[in-house]
């Protein structure tokens, strides 16, 4: 059986050697700063972090078998707010028109920009590359363990949610997006500037421009950079856009990996969540597929697994029940899937947050590459920009 469950500072020996799997300050390789996620992480699940700005919650993946942690996942509270801004590349496109030539182009720009609004983010999934396409889903259940405890505990969180997908690296790590354009300004490689970033945000609004650059100025394997993620992480941003996440032309300005962006209440998993208590016999009736778990005094935990439901009480398999550490009377998070792994609301219950869309359509990414031509005019044209 596989179970996810909070991470420990007994995990740190397997998180280390995950995080050298992929290049991602989610999963940081020093072992002090390791510590201290980890540290964060317990303070967050007990209830006791600081503040908002502390609350940072890291699952790990569990081989019960063979009791390794075979992958993690991470969903943070809050990630800016005044004087510590999260930081982006806002992508527009640009129409000019010639009158004389008859003809136009539509070029691509990017601008840094800055939010310090305060919402909350889904990162940090890695899974070990030996349980990859595992046939009970492994990374499915990584990622939507995340939005099952949001669900469980909608205050902790915003109601506007980001996800930022790591963008396409080179084998040894590097950007060449960063080589190419951040380099230019900062004079630090990706990985020390994505390093001291965790740090500091100021150095990047101090030296960088603050106006539009036009990619056409770039060369094409920069280019195509912006907004594209690497084949590893192809499958979570299709998942993410199942979900109803869309992309609002935000791009991460060390990678350009793009930004996702949902409403918390709209996105299914969170909102077809809810609690039951525990019985003891078995009801009749047939058995469902879910996503359940505990938070007991050994913390989160959560699996997949058979459940019934009988008015306000939930029956659990014993093996099922003895993994989560929960006994009757207590309190069980249920996420109800179908065949396909999708969430359903349960049978004859309302979903405790008003109805929103499902599976929003992604929007269309920009055109990428230098300059597009334009054979008529835009609607606006005469080289004016919008």
């Amino acid at each position: 059986m596989f179970i996810i469950r909070q991470a420990t500072i007994d995990d740190m020996g397997e998180l280390l050697k995950l995080s050298r799997l992929v290049h991602s300050f989610n999963l940081p390789q020093d072992k002090d700063a390791l510590a201290a996620k980890i540290a964060r992480s317990r303070r967050s699940f007990a209830g006791q972090a600081a503040s908002e700005r502390e609350r940072e919650f890291v699952f790990v993946l569990e081989d019960t078998e063979s009791r390794s942690v075979i992958g993690t996942s991470s969903v943070y509270s809050c990630i800016s707010w005044p004087g510590h801004p999260h930081l982006f590349f806002r992508v527009r496109k640009r129409e000019h028109y010639s009158d004389d030539l008859g003809t136009g182009q539509v070029h691509v720009t990017i601008q840094l920009d800055t939010d310090e609004t305060g919402p909350s983010e889904v990162g940090g999934l890695i899974l070990a590359p030996g349980y990859r396409r595992h046939p009970e889903r492994l990374g499915w259940m990584l990622s939507m363990v995340r939005f099952h405890f949001m669900g469980l505990h909608r205050r902790d969180f915003k109601q506007r949610i980001l996800a930022e997908m790591m963008g396409a690296l080179t084998p040894d790590s590097r950007s060449s997006l960063w080589d190419y354009l951040g380099r230019r300004f900062i004079n630090l490689s990706y990985t020390e500037a994505d390093t001291f970033n965790q740090r500091s945000k100021e150095f990047i609004t101090s030296l960088f421009p603050r106006t539009e650059i036009y990619l056409s100025l770039l060369p094409p394997e920069a280019r195509r950079l912006v907004g594209t993620v690497g084949d590893e992480t192809q499958p979570a941003l299709r998942m993410l856009e199942r979900m109803g996440f869309v992309n609002r032309d935000h791009v991460d300005p060390f990678d350009g990996g793009p930004y996702l962006e949902a409403q918390r209440d709209e996105i299914p998993v969170v909102r077809s969540t809810f609690a039951r208590k525990l019985i003891a016999s078995r009801p009749k009736g047939r058995s469902l597929h879910a996503i359940v778990s505990a938070h007991g005094t050994q913390g989160f935990k959560a699996t997949r697994s058979k459940v019934m439901l009988s008015g306000d009480g939930v029956w659990l398999p014993s093996d099922t029940a003895g993994v989560l550490s929960v006994k009757v009377g207590e309190r069980v998070g249920i996420t109800l899937i179908d065949p396909h792994g999708n969430a359903v609301d349960a049978p004859g219950a309302r979903s405790a947050a008003k109805p929103g869309k499902r599976g929003a359509p992604a929007r269309p990414r920009p055109a990428r590459g230098a300059a597009a031509p334009m054979s008529a005019p835009p609607a606006r044209r005469a080289g004016r920009r919008r």
